[in-house]
């Protein structure tokens, strides 16, 4: 072993910026405003629903998932004024909402589902039984569920994939993060009557590839038009359940036939085995579809 060279300068490795005081006041002030805040105003609003039962309304459910959005919409919006950073350095950018990125995703999101129940079709485990709703019934609940479930999409994007992505992604890296946040994603599901091992598995699944368009886009509207479109089409349009609950008011009678793992059972179509094996078709789409990525993978 030769000795070292006492003129040899080391380069020293690069720092892993730590959580400053003031960094991780802002984090705790989004993380109150965003999930604690509401809370008295979701129990006062689900009050009268005081129920275990896997069937929602949109008259149950609009107003708690407004109330959820707006609140880590503000939560974000603050945390931009503290930090003095433009909404697009979370991957927000107010000029592009409900843009070509919005609508795009919102067509993937319906596309992929109905192209699952296709496959669960054409093998005999899916079957459209009937048309439910028919008259202005049709228009009332489309626009019901939509609103539900753009309330729904956006509450969880910003939750999981905005400010708290970029916070950890400054220490941890984009992927790693990622992963973390992804993890977190599904556990918040664990509640949902219904619910089984593979939904939750697609749950999760579904987040890193919500990740992986936030970092090729360099935004999440994407994540928001799919998962706006994917939880629309499997309560209202299809009529199947989603994440374990069953929607009143929905355009199509359906059913299925056959083993959970395949079906998706109570869980819907993202309990379905088929569902995973689609969901990492889809990441390879994505990749081809959005080739360079945008978002940095340790933002500044």
């Amino acid at each position: 072993m030769s000795a070292s060279d006492p003129n040899k300068t080391e380069t020293p490795a690069p720092k892993v910026p730590v959580w400053g005081r003031t960094e991780r006041n802002r984090l705790l002030t989004w993380l109150a405003i965003s999930f604690f805040l509401p809370v008295p105003f979701l129990l006062i609003l689900h009050a009268p629903f005081k129920s275990n039962s896997p069937i929602f309304t949109v008259w149950r459910e609009l107003p708690g998932k407004a109330v959820a959005a707006f609140f880590v919409v503000f939560a974000t919006w603050l945390v931009s004024r503290m930090e003095k950073r433009p909404l697009d350095d979370y991957g927000i950018p107010p000029r592009q909402a409900f843009g070509r990125r919005f609508w795009e995703g919102f067509v993937w999101g319906f596309a992929v589902l109905s192209a699952i129940l296709l496959v669960l079709g054409w093998s005999g485990h899916f079957r459209i039984d009937s048309v439910a709703l028919t008259g202005g019934s049709v228009f009332r609940y489309a626009l019901g569920w939509a609103a539900v479930f753009l309330a729904v999409a956006i509450n969880e994007e910003f939750a999981f994939r905005g400010y708290m992505l970029f916070s950890f992604a400054k220490r941890m890296r984009f992927w790693p993060t990622a992963i973390f946040l992804s993890l977190l994603f599904g556990a918040a599901h664990l509640g949902n009557p219904g619910e089984n091992v593979l939904g939750i598995l697609h749950v999760v699944m579904i987040g890193m590839v919500f990740c992986l368009t936030i970092r090729r886009t360099g935004n999440l509207w994407f994540a928001v038009g799919y998962h706006a479109a994917w939880d629309w089409a499997e309560t209202f349009f299809y009529g199947t359940p989603d994440s374990g609950l069953l929607g009143v008011g929905r355009f199509l009678n359906t059913s299925v036939h056959g083993p959970n793992w395949l079906t998706g059972g109570s869980a819907g179509p993202e309990g379905s085995i088929v569902t995973l094996f689609t969901v990492l078709l889809l990441a390879l789409l994505i990749h081809f579809r959005f080739p360079t990525a945008i978002y940095p993978d340790r933002p500044s």
